[in-house]
């Protein structure tokens, strides 16, 4: 039985990343001698911007806004049900998704090497400023959010248990919570040292600037865990990628894992990148991104080994030829782009396998120093 991913479609540049994402999975499972079903979610989902190109009124907004949440989020309990594992998401309005995630408890996991040294940034996407239910009165919006005990265990069990899976041999060295935890009542406090307890692991709490001031005059350290409210994590995402990882947001792609029980924690890979509506229709998005997503989906979920390793040295062949997109200084399309890609990616496939693991990814990490423990 072929293994099946999920392919859920938002507008803007969603339709192009969504044809790149399909002709690289299915080349790669060619290469490989596997086949995959991809099971595309019969809805196109909003972008912020058509959102508010299609309904200018308050009300429609809204509706809309909760319809494409509440049909994502079926799509995804539905597969996860048939026993998918995966699912590769283009950009969509960042409301409609984000009641998704606290409906499914997602969190979002991004791996960071810097030298000899690697950072996980496990960033809390189910509770908070983000979540949340909005009221409008006149000339006012009241947002309604919660923190709960319960989800901040799920999300700080999950921090620990993929923080030993990335570091088998040793763990994590430390585990540093980035939260306005003074805002909450000594509430987030109190839970996370019986939380610790509980894992058998030391978590620190950190105000955002402390951690900030940390990562400036500190750097890194080897297997350190940051565990991040969206409030944080979502503007130190790109930042902490360029210091630490020397990476641009527009190429990199990222998973996002749904910790429901229900889900079986499904995986959501998406670009970093948006949806980038001003590009619709001009072949000029940078596809980078969403072929190291089908790579990874490969590797991961469909029984392709050395897929990722393959598909960052079939990049760098291209790089090498100049063969970029505007947004990274080039002059080529994106069909251009991933034609080049694949082309070297077959290349290499014919010249013999590719062992597990593949070379370093271009654009290396750069070197830091230690973070303390410390308040």
């Amino acid at each position: 039985m072929k293994p099946a991913v999920g392919l859920a479609v938002g507008r803007g540049t969603g339709a192009e990343l969504a044809a790149v994402f399909e002709r690289t999975l299915h080349r790669i499972s060619a290469l490989h001698g596997v086949g995959v079903e991809i099971v595309k979610s019969p809805r196109t989902y909003h972008s912020y911007v058509s959102l508010r190109e299609e309904v200018g009124d308050l009300g429609g907004i809204r509706a809309l806004t909760e319809e494409d949440a509440r049909h994502y989020e079926r799509f995804c309990r539905e597969r996860a049900r048939l026993g998918t594992t995966a699912v590769f998401r283009t950009a969509v309005n960042a409301q409609s998704l984000y009641l998704v995630r606290q409906r499914l408890q997602a969190v979002k996991v991004e791996p960071i090497a810097a030298g000899d040294e690697s950072l996980l940034l496990v960033r809390d996407e189910a509770q908070g400023f983000y979540t949340g239910e909005n009221r409008h009165t006149p000339g006012v919006v009241t947002r309604t959010m919660e923190f709960s005990r319960e989800t901040t265990g799920k999300v700080l069990d999950f921090a620990v248990r993929r923080a030993w899976r990335q570091w088998p041999d040793g763990g994590p060295a430390r585990v540093v919570m980035a939260y306005k935890f003074h805002l909450l009542d000594g509430a987030l406090d109190d839970w996370v040292g019986e939380l610790g307890r509980g894992l058998g692991v030391e978590v620190r709490l950190f105000q955002p600037d402390t951690v900030n001031r940390n990562l400036i005059t500190h750097g890194l350290g080897d297997r350190t865990v940051i565990v991040a409210g969206n409030e944080w994590a979502d503007i130190m995402h790109v930042v902490l990628l360029d210091r630490f990882g020397g990476r641009r947001q527009e190429n990199r792609c990222t998973e996002n894992v749904h910790l429901h029980p229900e889900l079986g924690e499904l995986v959501e890979y998406q670009t970093v990148h948006g949806s980038a509506d001003d590009l619709a229709g001009k072949d000029t998005v940078n596809p980078v991104a969403t072929l190291r997503a089908a790579a990874a989906i490969a590797e991961r979920h469909a029984g392709c080994p050395g897929a990722v390793g393959a598909v960052e040295a079939a990049l760098a062949a291209a790089e090498q030829r100049g063969v970029r997109t505007p947004d990274l200084g080039g002059r080529h399309s994106t069909t251009a782009v991933v034609d080049a890609v694949l082309e070297a990616l077959t290349a290499r496939a014919s010249a013999g396998p590719l062992p597990i693991g593949g070379p370093r990814a271009a654009g290396g990490p750069r070197p830091v120093a230690v973070l303390p423990d410390r308040p």
